[in-house]
C-alpha cells in the first residue's frame, strides 16, 4: 500500500490474546484496522480535551407534558444557535418525544449545551456523542 508504514509492536501473549478477541469481537478485517479506529478515537478525545473545534450529536427523551418543558428546551436551543447544525424531533409516544441536536463548535460550547438541555425537569435522559471535524484524522 502507497503510503503506508509498517511497524512491530511486542505484546505479552494474554494481552495479544485480548486483542485478538477485540478483533474478532468488532469484526475487524485485521489488527491494523483495529489499531487505526484505537488510534483515531484517542484522537478525538484530545480534540475535546483540547477544547478544539469538534462536532457531536445531543440525543435526548423527555416528556413533552411537563410543564413548560418544550419551551424551555427551545430556548436553551436558541442561546446556542450558532452550535447547531440541525435537530430531529420524534414523538415516541403520546407523552415520549426524542430529539437529536447535531453540533459543532468549541468543545465547552457543545459540553455547556448538552448540560443545560439535560438539566431541565423534565428530560429524561441525555447523550452527548463525541465525534470530530475530521480535518486532524487522517
Amino acid at each position: 500500500m502507497p503510503g503506508v508504514e509498517r511497524l512491530s509492536i511486542s505484546l505479552e501473549k494474554p494481552l495479544l490474546d485480548r486483542l485478538e478477541k477485540l478483533v474478532r469481537e468488532g469484526r475487524y478485517e485485521n489488527r491494523s484496522e483495529f489499531i487505526r479506529d484505537l488510534i483515531r478515537n484517542r484522537l478525538v478525545e484530545r480534540e475535546w480535551d483540547r477544547d478544539e473545534e469538534a462536532v457531536g450529536t445531543i440525543t435526548f427523551i423527555y416528556d413533552h407534558h411537563a410543564h413548560g418543558l418544550s419551551a424551555k428546551l427551545m430556548h436553551v436551543q436558541h442561546d446556542f444557535h450558532d452550535v447547531i447544525l440541525a435537530t430531529m424531533h420524534v414523538h415516541l409516544d403520546h407523552h415520549r418525544c426524542a430529539e437529536t441536536v447535531v453540533v459543532k463548535g468549541r468543545a465547552h460550547q457543545i459540553e455547556n449545551l448538552s448540560n443545560m438541555l439535560r438539566q431541565q425537569k423534565g428530560v429524561l435522559h441525555a447523550t452527548l456523542s463525541l465525534s470530530s471535524t475530521g480535518k486532524n484524522l487522517s
